[in-house]
């Protein structure tokens, strides 16, 4: 009855209705007349006629999709690029490694084709690259206003980089980590208390490896570096220690860049479970150090201990992130850079005798004086050595860029990059552009003397930039100062194995490169 009101409400005719319905009555008695060699044929047909209408619908819907990742949502102009295949983007071709110290052709064809500021998809993520040092410039004069830090979808995981704890925000817990941290390895600290220490680090490190037949420098470096900024920022103590530390965070780092697929077998996979350990045994020193009778220490996590009670967002959970954090940010770039450093030093043997000759310098001058360890003016008076390291970081370019997320939209030059979006501010762009460095990949320490403070503070920001700068900037500076120091004087050293620069895209040594080291007669 129901069904009779809705036809005729609608003035459909009755009579029309049976009808139809005595046609597809008399549709379905023809179908059972058929013989039955004839009734496949027809259901086939049936068939292919609705799979060519449902995979035309599915192309349609997909067309739609494909057109709206390549041309997203924007309230102006966004840049010109590609938004590369659905879901991973270009990812592929960042990953791609390159065998050079020149930019990754991945920013550097994109350059070419788009100009120094340029959109794609990178890990599922919309991202505007750029090369462009006045909107790189801007962007970090912006920091918690219109821009945040931000990091790759794989590390903001894996270092739980959400809610109002995150140490991505600048506002109050940023500002309150970075004192933390500064009181351990800024200037003030390294000159009091930290110098004498980084120089018995180092010269154990270097004693060590003479008594090896071959080092693996990359990896030796950063177990070394590891242990050491552990033991100064949460007196962790690797000899006395059942768990290695050092080997499973060293893992831990080299997945970190790996495709985010979870998986067994998969370097990804391999970081989640290196991760988990890694916090476990930060989780033990945590809960020693709660438990110890032993005076106050004044460390990093003696401060966050203390303020457990009146700051809330330090929870145990979060002090061994911030803890596994803080070793991330303290030492990678120390052990990539000291590789660096070596590999040059085998090519520009010129660069290692102006090298000695400073320090050998340095020795005499402390003729007569019972001190046998480096002073904090001496440090500061290794004109060369700073150009050597300037002239390292320079090349190394240890990340692809800097990053961070638009948290308004951002207008610059005409262009709008969306709220929401990455930006990756590829400052090692301008440390390679010919326009400032003449034969940009040149290894060439002298070329510092020429450069006033504006040039450097605007075409050199290895330690990143605004107030986001690396607090261990000058941890890792004076770290490898003193290391070139105890090398260049005491020992000798021989290439075994070459290995080769590897940009996929953090920089990297392939399958290691190899030393043998031996002390001075």
């Amino acid at each position: 009855m129901a069904s009779t009101i809705s036809f005729t409400s609608k003035g459909t005719n009755l009579s029309h209705v049976r009808s139809g319905l005595g046609s597809v009555k008399e549709g379905f008695e023809t179908v059972l007349k058929l013989s039955i060699d004839e009734r496949p044929k027809v259901r086939r047909n049936a068939q292919d006629f609705f799979e060519k209408v449902f995979k035309s619908l599915r192309l349609a819907g997909n067309a739609r999709k494909v057109s709206k990742w390549r041309n997203p949502n924007c309230n102006g102009v966004l840049p010109p690029g590609s938004m590369g295949f659905p879901l991973i983007g270009e990812t592929l071709q960042l990953l791609i490694p390159s065998y050079s110290l020149d930019l990754h052709p991945f920013i550097k064809k994109r350059i070419h084709r788009y100009g120094p500021i340029f959109r794609s998809n990178l890990a599922g993520r919309p991202v505007i690259v750029s090369a462009d040092p006045e909107f790189n410039y801007y962007i970090l004069s912006q920091e918690g206003r219109s821009v945040e830090i931000w990091y790759l979808d794989t590390f903001s995981k894996l270092f739980r980089q959400q809610g109002e704890s995150r140490t991505n925000v600048a506002g109050y817990v940023h500002k309150y980590l970075r004192g933390a941290f500064l009181s351990q390895i800024g200037s003030e600290n390294l000159r009091e208390k930290l110098l004498l220490h980084i120089q018995d680090m180092v010269n154990r490190t270097l004693c060590s490896w003479s008594n090896q037949e071959s080092v693996e420098v990359k990896h030796s470096a950063s177990l070394a570096v590891c242990d050491f900024t552990a033991k100064v920022l949460f007196g962790y103590d690797a000899e006395k220690s059942p768990d290695n530390l050092s080997e499973t965070f060293t893992r831990f780092v080299e997945g970190l860049i790996s495709f985010p697929l979870n998986i067994p077998r998969t370097a990804y996979r391999q970081c989640l479970q290196d991760r988990q350990k890694a916090l476990s045994i930060l989780k033990n020193v945590l809960t020693d150090r709660r438990n110890s009778v032993e005076n106050y220490r004044g460390d990093v996590l003696d401060l966050l201990l203390n303020d457990m009670g009146k700051e809330k967002f330090l929870t145990e959970d979060f002090i061994c992130l911030i803890m596994l954090g803080g070793l991330f940010a303290s030492f990678e770039s120390i052990s990539t850079i000291t590789t660096l450093l070596l590999k040059l030093f085998s090519a520009h043997p010129e660069v290692v005798q102006e090298l000695e000759a400073e320090h050998e310098k340095i020795l005499v001058s402390r003729h007569g004086s019972d001190s046998l360890s480096i002073t904090w003016d001496e440090y500061k008076s290794m004109t060369f050595t700073h150009q050597v390291i300037n002239e390292t970081l320079r090349l190394g370019n240890v990340a692809p860029g800097l990053l961070r997320r638009a948290i308004k939209d951002v207008q610059f030059k005409g262009y709008t990059i969306p709220s929401g979006w990455t930006i990756m501010m590829v400052t090692s762009a301008q440390q390679v552009n010919p326009e400032v460095y003449k034969d940009p990949l040149v290894f060439n320490p002298w070329r510092w003397k020429d450069f006033d403070s504006i040039t450097v503070s605007k075409n050199f920001t290895p330690f990143g930039g605004g107030t986001r700068q690396c607090v261990g900037a000058e941890y890792s500076r004076l770290t490898l100062s003193l290391f070139i120091h105890l090398l260049v004087t005491k020992y000798r050293w021989t290439k075994i194995k070459e290995g080769e620069i590897r940009r996929a895209p953090m920089l990297g040594f392939g399958d290691g490169i190899h030393f043998k080291f031996s002390e001075k007669e």
